[in-house]
């Protein structure tokens, strides 16, 4: 089975959407913990403007006190220059921008059309050259809530436009939870065609029940690297009624029982995602770390043992009867 790397984006992604402000230990320890589970990222925040997103207004305190565990790139969003200034400056292994496929999305999202937000990134790209890699993180890039369908070759034009800019990788976003593995299998089909040369990260939301699907789908194409957010949080405002990103712990719980490397300690995974509900004040989405993994056996009731003898043959024994 092929090696498959999973990131984590819980810090950032997950926990940008959170109502009250997470404290800074608690994140802090957080991050550690996950850099010890075997993920190939972890996402740790976000140098934007605190107004914006109060929850990570810690960010500069936050990367400069997280023990960096070898192996693992911790990786940061930056929606400008300032912002990949200040990460490079707090010596950040990745820089991630981020813009929309879909035009009304990118307004709502970035308050900006598309193009503006282009020549923003570029600055971006051009000041991190040659000294931290840089990812593109293309959303609603299966479809947008406002325009609906996004045309696949739409997606391939501005994956195209950020690869002659020498980044690294592109990240393909179901920002809003509207894939399905269809569509999915297709656009990975054409997007390791168009950028075999790349990092290709898929990065999927459960806003409609079929985020693990179209992870198993993309796999079966032969896409590699994935995003998760632990206990499955997140969600973008910008999608009525949507729920989080794909369940970490989930996602690589499904990948394991098929037989695929993660590089992940799921055991010690679903300790930290049993304690993430006392972090953020609430239930989260997660169901492996309720119900267990499928091969956590359990003791069968104590009814069984008399049935079992209840309908043994006649003259056997308990022994010649478990042969």
């Amino acid at each position: 089975m092929r090696r498959l790397h999973l990131n984590e984006v819980v810090t950032r992604d997950g926990f940008q959407n959170e109502p009250a402000f997470i404290p800074t230990d608690a994140k802090v320890a957080l991050i550690d913990e996950l850099g010890d589970c075997g993920y190939a990222k972890v996402e740790v925040t976000s140098f934007t403007s605190p107004r914006a997103i109060p929850m990570l207004r810690d960010a500069d305190e936050v990367i400069g006190r997280i023990r960096r565990v070898p192996g693992v790139e911790y990786t940061v969003l930056v929606p400008n220059v300032r912002g990949a200034e200040r990460a490079m400056e707090a010596r950040a292994d990745e820089l991630n921008v981020v813009m929309s496929t879909s035009e009304t999305h990118n307004l709502a999202n970035l308050r900006m059309p598309r193009e503006k937000s282009f020549a923003a990134l570029r600055e971006v790209i051009g000041i991190a050259q040659g000294q931290v890699p840089v990812n593109v993180s293309l959303s609603t890039s299966f479809g947008c809530p406002m325009e609906g369908d996004v045309p696949q070759d739409e997606v391939l034009r501005w994956g195209a436009r950020f690869a002659e800019l020498g980044v690294r990788g592109l990240t393909v976003c179901d920002t809003t939870g509207m894939a399905h593995p269809g569509q999915v299998a297709r656009l990975c089909e054409a997007l390791q065609h168009r950028f075999a040369g790349l990092q290709l990260t898929l990065h999927f939301h459960n806003t409609r029940g079929m985020g693990l699907a179209n992870v198993l789908a993309a796999v079966q194409q032969g896409i590699t690297r994935f995003d998760g957010s632990l206990g499955g949080l997140g969600g973008c405002p910008y999608a009525p009624g949507a729920s989080g990103n794909i369940c970490s712990e989930d996602a690589i719980h499904m990948l394991q029982a098929m037989g695929y490397d993660t590089g992940v300690d799921l055991a010690r995974l679903l300790d930290a995602a049993r304690r993430l509900p006392g972090i953020v004040g609430h239930e989260v989405p997660g169901q492996v770390a309720k119900a267990g993994r499928c091969t956590d056996l359990h003791p069968a009731p104590a009814a069984v043992a008399e049935l079992r003898d209840l309908h043994r043959p006649a003259g056997s024994t308990a022994g010649e009867a478990s042969r």
